[in-house]
């Protein structure tokens, strides 16, 4: 678990350097064909830096506000909270911010840089279809994404994807509506820049879900066998599962950039097929299978 750890914070900083890379070239590119003195360069290297900044310290936000998560006192939910607390006193973690999303879905997930700063949000469907084993087990499960450092790298994955295939587009769209340099050279450099621009936009989708892939399913099958060894009851966590399968309730404000935050992937049973392909989550069948040979 500690070399997991280990791993998941160097893979955190290995994704910010492949993102300010990426839009650096983006600025190079720009640079050159507009002959503009790496100006472009220059505002796209300070433009990388903010927004992976802007990641690390502030993804988490971005996070809650897009999934509708609604930060509710101790007083609003006690269940959730006693339950939360006597888990994170188990793991020797501090307690979370506790958030609730107004969805029938069952569903549930975790983000934050570190333990000091995480949050959880659970739906209400979790909270209403759930029984006390099951939805501890859910909660488990989030706060090993919490302990084994998930929650920082799945969190700072939302901003650099969508940034990347903003600028992307954004890049297209300068050349297309911008002046040519008078070094184009008959429009050569022009072409193949907007070559360039092509490719970007067309790959930046498939350098998205990549990224996201890197969000290795091995981890949410450690979370599985994390959060059974925090409850002591694998059989809880396979049945809450097993529920999540069953129900068709797809979330309201799920979205491809903040699906491999959940628990469970928030498109099951929706005709998205490219979700599926992609899907960050292994499937649940197989998941309840590995929970229940836990026993």
């Amino acid at each position: 678990m500690y070399n997991q750890i280990d791993s998941n914070k160097r893979h955190t900083w290995a994704l910010v350097i492949i993102f300010v890379i990426i839009i650096c070239a983006i600025g190079w590119f720009i640079s050159y064909a507009y002959d503009d003195g790496y100006l472009s360069l220059a505002i796209a290297a300070v433009f990388s830096l903010a927004m992976a900044l802007f990641g690390y310290y502030g993804g988490d936000k971005v996070a809650l506000l897009t999934s509708g998560a609604q930060a509710i006192p101790k007083t609003d939910s006690p269940y959730l909270y006693n339950m939360t607390e006597n888990l994170c006193i188990t793991a020797g973690l501090p307690l979370p911010k506790i958030y609730l999303i107004n969805d029938a879905a069952i569903n549930a997930f975790a983000t934050g840089r570190d333990p000091k700063h995480a949050s959880i949000a659970v739906t209400t469907g979790a909270l209403q279809k759930l029984e006390k084993a099951e939805l501890e087990g859910v909660i488990a499960h989030e706060l090993s994404h919490v302990k084994n450092y998930d929650i920082r790298l799945m969190m700072i994955v939302i901003v650099l994807v969508g940034i990347i295939a903003l600028l992307a587009d954004w890049f297209l769209r300068f050349r297309l509506l911008g002046r040519k340099s008078d070094n184009d050279q008959g429009g050569q450099i022009g072409a193949i820049i907007m070559i360039i621009g092509l490719i970007l936009l067309i790959l930046s989708p498939l350098i998205a879900q990549l990224i996201k892939l890197a969000i290795s399913r091995r981890r949410e099958y450690l979370a599985d066998a994390s959060g059974s060894l925090l409850t002591r009851y694998p059989e809880g966590l396979a049945r809450a599962l097993e529920k999540i399968n069953q129900d068709s309730k797809i979330l309201d404000h799920a979205n491809n950039a903040t699906a491999h935050l959940y628990i469970a992937n928030p498109f099951k049973g929706s005709r998205k097929f490219l979700s599926g392909l992609f899907s960050t989550h292994p499937p649940i069948e197989d998941r309840i299978s590995k929970l229940r040979a836990m026993a």
